[in-house]
């Protein structure tokens, strides 16, 4: 039987040259999908090692492992040929565990000081599990190498990589993210929703908007700030084992090189506003796409 493909469906036009939208998939191994403008292209593992673009890259800084390690490897760029990410979109990356990553377009075609590449498990040298978890960041895992690699978000090393899709900003995509388009100019809760989006919205989704699932909505029900103090809020954005402890827990702790004092209490102010804004949820154009 062949492998369950999963395919993002992209919801307004984009130029795609030379891609296919393929009935089926017969595979001996895992794939990765890529879309956009309603076209697919479906990468077995196999044909992508076998690439004369794959090359032998050094992580110095691995998020998933946490040590330097060597994977052979397509340069993102390479692999997104033919494809067009326009100026106010996103690549929108999909792993297995639900976790979603929105990748600006410049950080996707930077090369001063950090390259993306898609790095592949192969299938005689499996990778280890990572450190606390049964399973290994394979069969693709999105790294960054280069002398600015450091600077690149731990969000922004998605694992276990599904699919790859090309999609408007999220805040255009999903309206109820958005915050009141009355506050100030400068009202903290602005800036919120942009620290939002790259740290929290790879996991959560915010009024039933996002493409998310390895954790719960952080407006519905119930807004966290509404039972947690801000203290204790804090602390469990920090360390979440810190605060409560279960056999299934999966929020990561944020260390303070991955999100400032100043970036976290972003994110509490954009929380806080967020919680009067759950009608916009119920209201129509709110749910996930």
């Amino acid at each position: 039987m062949p492998p369950t493909v999963i395919v993002l469906a992209v919801t307004f036009a984009f130029s795609l040259a030379n891609f296919t939208t393929p009935t089926s998939v017969w595979a001996a191994g895992p794939t990765l999908t890529v879309s956009a403008d309603g076209g697919v292209r479906i990468f077995d593992r196999d044909a992508l090692l076998a690439r004369t673009d794959v090359v032998e890259i050094v992580t110095s800084r691995d998020v998933a492992y946490r040590s330097p390690r060597t994977y052979p490897a397509v340069a993102l760029a390479k692999l997104l040929e033919g494809v067009v990410i326009p100026p106010d979109a996103v690549l929108e990356v999909a792993s297995q565990d639900g976790f979603v990553t929105q990748l600006p377009r410049d950080l996707v075609y930077a090369n001063h000081g950090v390259i993306a590449y898609m790095a592949i498990e192969t299938a005689d040298t499996p990778w280890p599990p990572i450190p606390g978890k049964d399973k290994s960041a394979g069969p693709f895992y999105v790294v960054w190498i280069g002398d600015q690699a450091s600077s690149v978000s731990s969000m922004n090393w998605p694992y276990q990589v599904a699919s790859l899709s090309v999609q408007e900003a999220p805040a255009r995509r999903w309206p109820a993210l958005a915050v009141d388009p009355m506050l100030p100019a400068l009202h903290p809760a602005r800036d919120g929703q942009t620290v939002f989006v790259n740290k929290c919205f790879v996991c959560h989704t915010m009024n039933r908007a996002g493409s998310a699932s390895a954790g719960p909505d952080l407006n519905l029900p119930m807004n966290p700030t509404e039972y947690f103090t801000d203290a204790g809020l804090r602390a469990l954005i920090r360390d979440p084992r810190s605060v409560r402890v279960w056999p299934e827990q999966r929020m990561p702790s944020f260390a303070e090189e991955d999100l400032s004092d100043e970036e976290l209490g972003l994110i509490l102010a954009y929380l806080s506003h967020m919680a009067d804004r759950k009608s916009q949820a119920t209201k129509g154009g709110s749910s996930k796409r």
